[in-house]
């Protein structure tokens, strides 16, 4: 069994998560760097840090290849109240450090899952490490809540690569703030967030999108009894659209690496 010591920020609880942090205006703020996808969760997080940690907010935007979604991403989180907003493009390293390794790996959980969300952790974990030293930051933060593996691939990521150096500490908002997601569309509503929200209103679920493939999760899908809405698909049609004949697709490797 191995024990992780964590450094994470956990501040008192109030209603609606922690209660504010006092601020001293002699001294100058501290800051922490968010990893941020531009939805609501994060979005709510830039200003959550602010108020609860008294901390300015960095955001930085990792895209392993989530297309249009990354548009716009920067304006949102200026808008609301990060003191700046970075974007790194990040495709190349992703393929050739995780996506190949894997693939030449075989590694496919159960058989069925091509990992795409698990691989894109780490080198989201460093880069949010990089841009932390970067820009001279004491903490970062990531959006995971205190169920499933993401939070620990990030933790324990952030931990291992901010060894050496000051030990960053960690800030986990959705693991923190104990809201539900309508009090969580009151927190934006009060903050005067103006959030991106794709699909129906009465949707609960996320899409989690890079160049190795996409996760949809949620609520709504919790119940293997309930067909997964067409909206939640954006690779793939109805098989009553697809076209009767089939399409033959030839692919070229060398050593294991598609080449053409």
């Amino acid at each position: 069994m191995v024990w992780l010591q964590l450094s994470v920020l956990v501040p008192r609880k109030s209603s609606f998560g922690p209660i504010l942090k006092e601020s001293n205006p002699e001294m100058a703020r501290e800051k922490c760097v968010l990893a941020y996808s531009g939805g609501m969760d994060s979005t709510i997080s830039v200003v959550w840090i602010q108020e609860q940690y008294d901390m300015d907010v960095v955001t930085l935007t990792v895209d392993l290849g989530a297309g249009p979604e990354i548009v716009g991403v920067r304006e949102r989180a200026l808008q609301a109240g990060a003191v700046d907003s970075l974007v790194w493009d990040v495709r190349d390293e992703f393929v050739n450090e995780y996506v190949f390794p894997g693939l030449k790996a075989g590694a496919m959980y159960e058989g069925v899952y091509a990992l795409s969300t698990a691989l894109g952790r780490p080198l989201m974990a460093k880069k949010l490490v990089e841009a932390a030293r970067q820009v001279g930051a004491t903490a970062v933060a990531h959006g995971c809540t205190g169920k499933g593996n993401d939070q620990v691939r990030f933790d324990s990521g952030i931990m291992t690569l901010s060894a050496q150096g000051d030990q960053l500490r960690i800030i986990a908002p959705a693991r923190e703030w104990g809201m539900t997601r309508d009090e969580e569309k009151l927190y934006a509503a009060k903050a005067g967030l103006e959030l991106r929200e794709v699909g129906s209103d009465r949707r609960v679920y996320s899409i989690d999108r890079n160049l190795w493939g996409q996760a949809i999760e949620g609520e709504d899908l919790e119940d293997t009894w309930v067909e997964p809405p067409e909206d939640a698909y954006s690779w793939t049609k109805p098989i009553a659209e697809t076209p009767d004949q089939p399409v033959e697709v030839s692919i070229g490797f060398e050593k294991g690496i598609p080449i053409s």
